[in-house]
């Protein structure tokens, strides 16, 4: 073309006035054609360019789910491989009270070095990025290895069915309790649902008045069968089924319930809520009962939410239509496909008041150490799943955007009907429950237990999946139940203050913890001196093994379970 253009263009020097015009036509043609060509040729560069890009994504998210495959399919191998290896036990037992209390607390005290250093590597200049990367990785192995040191000779397994044991006896009890043979001559303990607070704040409420009846001898009947429950327009059993087959009226007849007392002779009394209780009974959180505690001690790195969770988990029974709308919401996460972490984001009314703002990456740096963890423990990559429930309707497209490694399920409509203007209708109702049951289904919990909800999903993790009392993370407070007895640790080491704001601790001493900063540091008051400060965490130990049940009405019951729920047999090797 350029040669065709430079002929003309020199042609036109001999040329006559007509000829040449003619010629200058066919030369702008000949331009138009050439930038024509041009916008052509650009164009055609541009749709190579974006083809190529198209493909490069599509090749990059076909690699990334054939490794992700690859990944589950490692994992549902190293499933099989251990119910190859689920022999039948043939021992009385596999490990000592003594040996797991000592595994337990050896890997606590790698959790509180992990905080301390943690937070102070964070606090060093960016020219030591080899050193901190260094040591985290190094005591993220360390960790990895404890984990699996409390799963050698089958000790997970025999831990889960051993706890599995202890739950199916509770809620025989429970249910005997609760399904009395004369609805008209039982014992009954009324609970009202009037208390003015949220669903977790409710249920937590109710279970409060389930545990005062039991250790009582009493059936728990709901005020009006709880038909005025206001989350729901059916009311209690609109989302679950009814705490008894006794009717409140045939229960209580003509009678009008007393007060509350342990050593009332009425045979229907009415609890008030746990904040007006002056004298609290003996068992409630965070005892457990005397004959089992021995065995929950063992068995469990939290015996009092492992106990009170069975009572949480009796009462959160579906009814057929809600259960089925649940079981849709689980199928639609890769539950058992590999290890999810739940995250619980709560931020609305909460804010401020009972809690402080924590940001999506607070919560993804714990969930991303998890995942690291779990990378050493099991010697391969780990897929990134998490699960997403919250109130605040941009905190799943947040994470989507921000960490795009990660697979994320979270549903926002969930979070609107969270909102404060809809709490109160069924589909909130569903929404609250849904998420409480998916957190309970994660591996690992990353979340505020300021929030009841969080609380729950880890309660009922006990019930389902062993020894789940250590699989979670807190931003903020430690595990506690509303209207609890004090939660008092033991020092077992003395501490001189070494910086202003600490306390002196002598072995001995009894600490009233008031929180874990989760910097290796811990703030509570000594009894012995009065004095409220901070102590290093590794310096106390838990007196949960103390706490024991010893309400003489229900010690025959209790003797029952234990006898019934003696440990299994030790694993054979193999």
């Amino acid at each position: 073309m350029l040669f065709y253009l430079s002929a003309q263009l020199f042609g036109l020097q001999g040329r006559t006035g007509y000829e040449r015009g003619e010629v200058s036509s066919q030369l702008d043609e000949a331009l138009r054609n050439l930038r024509e060509l041009k916008a052509q040729n650009e164009n055609l560069r541009e749709l190579i360019k974006a083809e190529r890009l198209e493909r490069a994504e599509q090749q990059r998210q076909a690699d990334k789910k054939k490794e992700n495959r690859e990944i589950d399919e490692d994992y549902a191998a190293i499933e099989k491989r251990k119910k190859v290896l689920d022999v039948k036990p043939v021992n009385k037992d596999l490990y000592s009270l003594e040996h797991e209390v000592a595994r337990r607390l050896l890997e606590n005290r790698i959790w509180e070095i992990y905080y301390y250093l943690h937070k102070r590597l964070l606090e060093l200049p960016v020219t030591d990025a080899k050193v901190v990367n260094h040591t985290e990785e190094q005591l993220q192995s360390l960790l990895a290895t404890a984990s699996n040191f409390s799963e050698v000779e089958g000790a997970a397994e025999w831990r889960k069915k051993s706890l599995q044991a202890i739950t199916d006896s509770i809620q025989e009890k429970i249910h005997r309790m609760q399904n009395p043979d004369n609805c008209r001559a039982a014992k009954a303990l009324i609970c009202n649902l009037d208390k003015e607070c949220g669903f977790g704040c409710q249920l937590h409420h109710v279970a409060y008045c389930f545990v005062t009846a039991f250790g009582s001898g009493r059936m728990l009947v709901l005020n009006r069968d709880g038909a005025a429950w206001r989350y729901s327009r059916k009311g209690w059993v609109g989302a679950f089924l009814p705490v008894t087959a006794c009717k409140y009226d045939d229960v209580v007849g003509s009678d009008v319930p007393g007060p509350y007392s342990l050593v009332s002779q009425a045979r229907v009394v009415q609890l008030g809520i746990v904040d007006g209780l002056a004298n609290k009974p003996a068992f409630l959180p965070l005892s457990i009962p005397k004959p089992l505690s021995e065995q929950l001690l063992k068995l469990h790195s939290n015996p009092p939410a492992f106990f009170i969770s069975q009572f949480i988990w009796y009462l959160m029974r579906n009814g057929e239509q809600f259960q089925k709308a649940l079981d849709k919401e689980i199928s639609e996460i890769p539950f058992g496909k590999g290890p999810i972490v739940g995250l619980q984001v709560r931020r609305t009314d909460k804010v401020g008041t009972e809690a402080n703002y924590h940001s999506v990456d607070e919560y993804m740096q714990w969930t991303e150490i998890w995942f690291k963890i779990q990378q050493k423990k099991q010697g391969r990559n780990v897929t990134r799943r998490i699960f997403v429930a919250t109130d605040d309707p941009t905190v799943v497209p947040e994470i989507k955007q921000k960490y795009t490694n990660y697979e994320v399920y979270g549903d926002v409509k969930t979070a609107n009907t969270a909102q404060l203007e809809s709490r109160y209708t069924d589909s909130s109702l569903f929404g609250v429950v849904r998420d409480i049951r998916l957190l309970s289904l994660c591996d690992y919990l990353v979340c505020t237990f300021s929030s009841q909800v969080c609380r729950m999903g880890f309660e009922l993790m006990q019930v389902q999946q062993g020894d789940a009392g250590e699989q979670f993370h807190s931003l903020d407070d430690l595990y506690y139940y509303g209207g609890q007895h004090a939660h008092e640790l033991v020092a077992v080491e003395d501490h001189i203050p070494e910086h202003p704001g600490e306390i002196e601790l002598r072995v001995g001493d009894i600490i009233g913890i008031a929180g874990n900063h989760w910097d290796g540091y811990s703030k509570g008051m000594n009894k012995r001196s009065g004095a409220t400060g901070l102590y290093p965490s590794y310096k106390v130990s838990d007196r949960s093994m103390n706490w024991a049940w010893r309400i003489g009405s229900v010690i025959g019951q209790l003797d029952e379970w234990a006898n019934h729920v003696a440990p299994p047999p030790r694993p054979a090797q193999v």
